[in-house]
């Protein structure tokens, strides 16, 4: 009996990814119209790749990346560029659809509701308060040290919820992290199909998860 949901938060509730691009998108063309000599796709492809190298949160991805294509710091780019990516940011941290509706569901169903993310945590929060979800969580696991599928953030939240892991449903997005450390631990777990990268797509059936959901609404029909 499923006594309680837990949730990858990036490409699981929110769009991460897809607000990532936007935001970088709108980055690159303010620094070309400040000045940068780049053509969009070029630097928006360097861009990515010193985010796969330093990760996906880290802060001064904009500096690196300047020194990468013109070897300096040049104040009024970077500036251009981090206005126009944080006003697309918060325009664009926004829950899939049906998620507000059926958060609540899962609340008046008398389960308990949890978050795991390798998100530093006040970014966790951010993102949980500006899509209007934080009022539904009992736990929420940020970056602990050690990332997914470490045992470690999974454990933190059982503890939290004080609930069995057999009776816990983990969703995430990714079957190397998500399904993965859960299912490690005793717990169902549920594939968000709908947040899967196409880089993630080859470990689908190495973990294999006990669901997978097309859409955020079919996880109802498991709970």
């Amino acid at each position: 009996m499923i006594r309680a949901v837990l949730f990858d938060l990036d490409n699981t509730l929110i769009d991460f990814m897809g607000a990532k691009m936007r935001s970088c998108e709108a980055a690159i063309d303010a620094m070309v119209g400040a000045g940068l000599k780049m053509e969009k796709k070029k630097a928006i492809d360097i861009l990515f790749g010193l985010y796969n190298h330093y990760g996906i949160e880290y802060k001064l991805i904009f500096q690196k990346f300047l020194f990468s294509v013109i070897g300096k710091m040049d104040m009024k780019i970077l500036a251009a560029g981090i206005v126009a990516y944080r006003e697309v940011q918060a325009t664009y941290h926004k829950p899939y659809q049906g998620v507000l509706p059926l958060l609540a569901v899962l609340r008046k169903k008398g389960l308990k509701l949890g978050i795991v993310s390798d998100a530093p945590v006040l970014k966790a929060w951010l993102r949980l308060t500006e899509m209007g979800a934080a009022e539904y969580f009992d736990v929420v696991v940020a970056y602990t040290g050690k990332r997914k599928p470490h045992p470690l953030p999974f454990r933190k939240a059982i503890k939290a919820l004080e609930v069995k892991p057999e009776d816990i449903l983990f969703v995430g997005d990714d079957p190397r992290r998500d399904t993965k450390g859960a299912k490690a631990l005793g717990m169902k777990t549920a594939l968000a199909k709908y947040g899967l990268q196409d880089k993630f797509r080859k470990y689908v059936n190495k973990y294999k998860a006990d669901y997978e959901l097309a859409r955020f609404k079919d996880l109802l029909e498991i709970v």
